[in-house]
Formats: structure tokens, sequence, C-alpha cells
């Protein structure tokens, strides 16, 4: 009898047991929650990446109520760096953004998540009680000052804060290790920008955004900390795969020791990387900026109720891994005369962006030529029967560059013309003409060979067809809408 009672008293504190831990469940996040979630709480004054220190400070004390601000110190220009706390539960998260000022898209985001953690009275409030009670959570969504203001990546000594977490040289990087030690976070995500040049795989698929759970020694071993992060990182691809299905990467993972993320996992703290590099059509990042929230606020929410847990660690490492093989333009088969031969050859143009005041301009170059079969374009163009031909300078030069508009640009290409001269110009100076535009004393620069700004026109049986400016290429029959982002030399 007294076994049969045993047996019983054991049953039932299995069935308590199981029936208090399915009380603890909670449903995942469903993508069209989180969209609309992002949709709703968008914080509408940020319109663009090149936001500087000052326009966030408004907004940082627009949440002083609901979140906790702290100055945490100061830039080495004496700007503040400023965190922003939430949450009264035992898991402790840390998330900092713009180490890099030139990378500000996650930046963003953690603006439109306070408005989503401070609202209340509506559909969401069931998530935010579970994160409040489960979280602690504390943002740090500058840490870059004098580096957003410039828009670059390094700081004002120049250093690049992600390779000072040991010597602590910056104030900087002394803020976010002392943050790190006194704060003690359970996770840490570690939000960065990169280029827009990463695919997925040997793919022309765009790494829209790249994913790591950084090594921790040079061994790439796999200890209960690094696993948090890897696990939580396949539920976010879970979600990324329904929104840009074989655009996520994986970033390499290769030890670097000087490196915040690899540091901050080897000191206990489950790290979370997450890259934003490109989307087609989203200049701005706005989209990318949609889908940080999305999945920043997923996983907080795995974190909460602990449901990152029931991923492996295959199923990240089947996160195929990140390469550059994407460039803007590949003119394949074009036709190249040198000492009276015709060389058929492939064209890998890259435009990169260079900052110009509170705004950027663009330069073309010839990345690769010859056999350039290994990379992908956005823009692929068959340039079989083509030849290279060279432009010139239209004749009548112009007083100011608003003497002549879009429409006019293009009859002169048509004409032959690649360039035309301006008199009166600053060193700077912006436009937006599908044309180069020069200086009174200035040259043409065109080329195709490596390095080469790729200026210049398709010709096919003595006919203009197309033109290559700066690496833009124009259909000059039926030229399309685009964005120029240009200088005049």
């Amino acid at each position: 009898m007294k076994k049969s009672i045993s047996l019983f008293l054991l049953f039932s504190i299995f069935i308590f047991g199981c029936k208090t831990a399915n009380e603890e469940k909670f449903e995942e996040l469903d993508i069209p929650t989180l969209e609309k979630a992002f949709e709703t709480f968008k914080e509408s004054t940020i319109t663009h990446r090149r936001f500087k220190h000052a326009d966030i400070q408004s907004l940082i004390q627009k949440h002083s109520e609901a979140l906790k601000v702290e100055e945490l110190g100061r830039s080495v220009e004496g700007k503040s760096i400023s965190s922003l706390d939430w949450g009264k539960g035992e898991t402790k998260v840390l998330l900092w953004s713009q180490m890099h000022g030139n990378e500000p898209t996650a930046t963003m985001a953690l603006f439109d998540l306070f408005n989503f953690l401070e609202a209340e009275g509506d559909e969401y409030d069931e998530i935010r009680n579970i994160l409040r009670s489960k979280l602690s959570i504390k943002f740090i969504p500058m840490l870059n000052p004098d580096g957003a203001d410039k828009f670059v990546r390094r700081n004002a000594l120049d250093i690049d804060l992600n390779r000072d977490a040991i010597s602590q040289i910056s104030p900087e990087a002394i803020i976010l290790k002392t943050v790190r030690d006194s704060f003690e976070p359970v996770f840490g995500f570690n939000l960065h920008d990169q280029g827009i040049y990463y695919s997925v795989g040997n793919t022309p698929k765009q790494a829209t955004i790249s994913v790591l759970a950084p090594a921790y020694n040079e061994d790439r071993e796999i200890n209960d900390v690094r696993r948090r992060a890897m696990q939580t990182i396949v539920g976010m691809n879970r979600v990324l795969q329904q929104l840009i299905p074989g655009q996520v990467g994986q970033y390499n993972d290769t030890f670097e020791p000087r490196a915040f993320g690899d540091n901050i996992q080897k000191w206990g703290t489950s790290t979370i990387l997450i890259e934003s590099g490109g989307y087609f059509g989203d200049p701005e990042k706005q989209y990318i900026r949609e889908l940080n929230f999305i999945i920043i606020l997923n996983a907080l929410h795995q974190m909460a109720t602990g449901s990152y847990a029931q991923y492996t660690d295959q199923e990240y490492f089947d996160i195929p891994d990140n390469s550059v093989k994407l460039v803007d333009l590949i003119l394949h088969e074009l036709s190249v005369p040198l000492n009276g031969t015709d060389f058929q050859l492939d064209l890998a143009i890259r435009r990169r962006e260079v900052n110009s005041g509170d705004s950027y301009f663009v330069i073309g170059s010839v990345d690769d030529l010859g056999d350039v079969q290994t990379y992908f374009g956005f823009e692929e163009f068959d340039a079989t029967g083509y030849k290279f031909r060279e432009g010139e300078i239209y004749a009548q030069s112009f007083t100011e560059v608003s003497e002549i508009n879009e429409a006019e640009a293009l009859e002169l290409l048509r004409q032959g013309y690649l360039a035309i001269k301006v008199d009166n110009y600053e060193d700077g100076d912006l436009h937006g003409l599908p044309i180069t535009v020069l200086g009174s004393e200035d040259e043409i620069e065109s080329g195709w060979q490596l390095g080469d700004t790729p200026t210049f026109f398709l010709e096919k049986d003595g006919k203009v067809d197309f033109a290559v400016v700066n690496g833009y290429l124009i259909d000059l029959k039926e030229p399309k809408d685009q964005l120029f982002k240009q200088v005049i030399h």
C-alpha cells in the first residue's frame, strides 16, 4: 500500500510539474504581429541614416520617464554617451549600437523599440509584460558620437573602437567595458552595418543581414555562453527566412583578440552580432531598420521565455557563410581596342560613397576585369558586339550647373558628349545629372582599366546606344529612373 501511495505522489508531482512548465510556455511572436508593431511604433523623426548626435538627444529625453536615462560618460570630443534602461527581470541584456559612427541602422531600430516598450494599453501589453517581468535591458544607442557626426567608422582619435577592448585607449571603449563589468549581462547585442557587396555564400543573393555568435578563443570552441547566442540566432534566422529568404549570412567567426564582441563572449556574456548589409532599392536602409526591430524584439522574447533553448548547434552552422561576391555593374564581353587589336573582356564595376558635408557622392571604379565569372552584379549587361568608345567634352561651358537639366544632359550624351564644363563651382559641389561635370580647367577621365573611373560609350555598328558615366549604365534610348549622386570635378 505504501508503495502505491509513493507512486501516486510521484505521479502527482510529475503532472503538477508538467502543468507548471506548460504554464510558463509562451507562444512565439508571429510575423504579422512584429510587422504591425514596427509600423505602429516607428520613430517618424528619423527618416535617413545620416543623423547626428544632436538629432537623437531630444529623442533620448523623450523616453526618460518610461526608461531610465543615464549619462555614462563623454566621447573624445566631449559628447555625451547615454544608456536607457527598461525592465525589472532577472535576465540582464545589453545592446550597444553605432560603435562605428557610419553604421547607424540598428540605432534607428532601437528608437522604434523604445516607442514600443514605453507604450501601454494596447494589443502588445502581453508581450511587454513578459519582457518587463523577465528581462532587465540596458541600451547604448550611440557609442561613437564623434564618428557619427562625421559619418566615419572610427572615433576622434582615429581608433577603431572594436579593436580597443583590451588596451582601453579610448574613453568610449572604457565606457563599454565598465558597463559590461558592472551590469554583468547574460546576453549582449553587438549591432553593426556591413558593406552592401556581401553575398550569401556563392550566390547572387545579397546578405541583407549577417549574424554571428563570436568565438571566444582561437579554437572557436563552443561553451554554454556561446551556445546560447547561437541558439538565439537560429530563432532570429527562422523569422528572417520568412521575410528575406536566402538573404541571411553567417559572418566570419575567426577569433579577433582585440574585438569587443569576441571578448564580451569570453567574459561570460552570450553575444550576438547583427550586421546590416544591403537590400536592393533601400539605400537609406529603412526596410533593414524594420528587420532589425523585428529580430531584436523576437530575440528579446526568446530570452524572456527561454524558447531559444529548443534550437541546436547544427541549425546555427547551417546558416551559410557570407562572402564579398557582389558588384554594382558587370559588362560582359565588351570589345576593348588596344594596339590595333580588339579584346573581348568583362568589367566588374563598384561605386563607393564619399562623404561631402552632410551628404555624399559616389565614385565608380573598375574593380576587376577579364574573366569575372566569380562575381554577381546588381546589374548585368551583355555587351557582346559593343565596343568601348571614348566621349568628348561639350564645347560650350555653363556658368552654373543649374543651367542644364537631366533631359538636356541625356541629349548631350546621345550626341556623343560625356562631359560638360561649369565655370562657377566650389570643391565638393554635388549634382544629380547623368553626365560628368567638370570645372573650367579640368579634363575628362575615362577608362576601362583597373581602378579607372568607368566613363565611356558602348558603340555598335557605328551607333552609340549606351553610356557608362561614373559606373552608372545609361540606356540612351529608354533611360530608367536612377539616383545619380555625383560631384563636380
